[in-house]
């Protein structure tokens, strides 16, 4: 009996109860680096948005039927806006944005807003409340959205001349901030 163990009320073998805890130890660790793993691989898909590098070309229908795409707009500052009418954040921004396009509309800066998640009624009647006058149009399917990874509205993604991402902003811009960005890229 000196080399028998007790076990759930029996007397087992001391070589079996010691080769139960070694699977019983592999198997949890072989679960823990799975889940790890599993964290892992869904952490690096679901960084946040885009801050540099090319930026994702589309082509953006706006409310009045034309047609926008980005790799088209080279040689010209882009400031690309998701927003939705049922966000208070956008609200907030509107009024900025639109005075900043009016600002620099001429300077070879192009405002491009990207409504997201949003019925049309409800935008064409924020943008008819705000009087916005830079083109806006529908991310019909999230393409858009998806292409630039947001995480939510209103995210402002600036694009430089030659169509590199020079960053993000995340919630509602505020005076000068959008200007500074506008300038610095302007001047390159």
């Amino acid at each position: 009996m000196a080399n028998t163990i007790p076990l759930d009320g029996e007397l087992i073998p001391q070589d079996t109860w010691s080769l139960h805890h070694y699977w019983r130890w592999l198997t949890v660790g072989l679960l823990v680096a799975l889940l790890a793993l599993m964290g892992w691989g869904l952490r690096s898909q679901g960084g946040g948005p885009i801050t540099s590098g090319p930026a994702p070309d589309f082509s953006l229908t706006t409310f009045e039927g034309e047609t926008i795409t980005l790799s088209e707009l080279r040689g010209q500052v882009v400031i690309i806006n998701f927003w939705a009418s049922w966000c208070p954040p956008c609200r907030e921004e509107a009024a900025y944005l639109e005075s900043t396009w009016r600002k620099y509309q001429n300077k070879g800066v192009v405002f491009v807003g990207v409504d997201y998640l949003d019925a049309k009624p409800n935008a064409l009647a924020y943008i008819e409340e705000f009087d916005i006058t830079y083109p806006n149009g529908q991310d019909i399917g999230q393409r858009i959205a998806k292409a630039y990874n947001i995480k939510g509205v209103p995210e402002t993604f600036y694009v430089d001349k030659t169509g590199q991402v020079r960053g993000v902003h995340i919630g509602p811009l505020y005076a000068p901030t959008l200007d500074d960005k506008i300038d610095e890229l302007l001047a390159e």
